[in-house]
């Protein structure tokens, strides 16, 4: 759906995208992280045809972007980061002028699915320009969605929304994917990107760091692994056979849990059962603790920059030579 080959962006002296490589699929969500200057942005842009690259390619729904190409357009749904309106429309003929934009034929019946699946029904024939920041973010939504395109393209779809609000947007983008959609979805809330996302792909410099499943990046990072043990009680002489364990970097005992830090990839949990048992202990619950999204986020952006960029350059240069 999404597909760019060494895609570069230079302003003058600032190199805001370089050498981008990016792979997204048909039917999945996509999240696009990167911090404050990553060049995230900058590549939306070029996506909607809005800057043109400095050097390279972009292919969006199969097809290489031009400059003057704008029939792809009519496919992708767009939410900026920033929902601007300023006009004497109400929400309701905001979305049906836009609506006819697109050539949809009787729109009516799609608007009010989508203006009652985002709580809107009520406000309808308000002003959008005085809806508040949220209410205007579920408008942009509901415009880009009422053509029913192909694909997603989201900046920072839930900025500005509630808690309640904030579901209601991720469970329309699931059902969207669910039916077929294709959402390339840019955030700065990582839990939603954790709770949502089928790849991520992690910007940085304008960098593509890298882009695999919230479980690919883990293992690219697992040097460590950290298990929650509760027991029935916590036998005498238990947390020093733990700690002599060779797979055991560090044990820590909170009334009756054990908190261990194990070294390496390895699947540990067979092994550390038997061991627990073979003490006397009784095994009530035994949970390995991922690393999160922000964790991951830091750890790549900040400690892995290095290593994490030579892994993605590698897969890129073995896609371009598959090209």
């Amino acid at each position: 759906m999404i597909r760019t080959e060494n895609l570069t962006k230079r302003y003058e002296n600032h190199l805001a995208v370089a050498d981008l490589c990016l792979d997204v699929r048909a039917g999945e969500i996509y999240g696009f992280l990167g911090p404050n200057g990553a060049g995230k942005t900058t590549t939306i842009h070029m996506l909607l045809g809005l800057i043109w690259p400095t050097s390279g390619q972009l292919f969006v729904l199969d097809e290489a972007i031009t400059p003057g190409l704008f029939t792809y357009r009519q496919a992708i749904g767009v939410v900026a980061e920033e929902p601007a309106e300023s006009s004497k429309l109400s929400g309701w003929e905001l979305v049906h002028y836009f609506a006819g934009l697109y050539g949809v034929a009787r729109p009516a019946v799609r608007m009010e699915e989508l203006f009652r699946r985002l709580d809107l029904w009520e406000v309808r024939h308000g002003l959008a320009r005085d809806y508040s920041r949220g209410m205007r973010q579920k408008l942009s939504l509901i415009r880009a969605l009422v053509h029913q395109p192909r694909l997603l393209i989201l900046d920072e779809p839930v900025s500005g929304l509630d808690p309640h609000g904030i579901r209601e947007v991720r469970e329309l983008i699931d059902d969207y994917r669910d039916a077929g959609g294709t959402v390339f979805i840019s955030s700065h809330i990582l839990s939603e990107i954790e709770h949502t996302a089928d790849r991520i792909g992690i910007l940085h410099e304008g960098r593509l760091l890298v882009e695999d499943t919230m479980s690919g990046i883990r293992r690219r990072l697992a040097q460590q692994q950290r298990l929650t043990i509760e027991l029935d009680t916590i036998p005498d002489g238990l947390v020093d056979r733990l700690e002599q364990d060779p797979a055991v970097e560090t044990v820590r005992r909170e009334a009756r849990r054990l908190h261990l830090v194990l070294r390496g990839i390895g699947d540990e949990r067979p092994r550390l059962s038997r061991l627990i048992t073979e003490a006397g202990g009784v095994i009530l619950s035994m949970q390995a603790d991922e690393m999160s999204l922000e964790e991951a986020f830091v750890t790549i952006t900040s400690q892995n920059v290095a290593a994490i960029s030579g892994v993605a350059t590698a897969a890129g240069g073995n896609r371009r030579r598959r090209g």
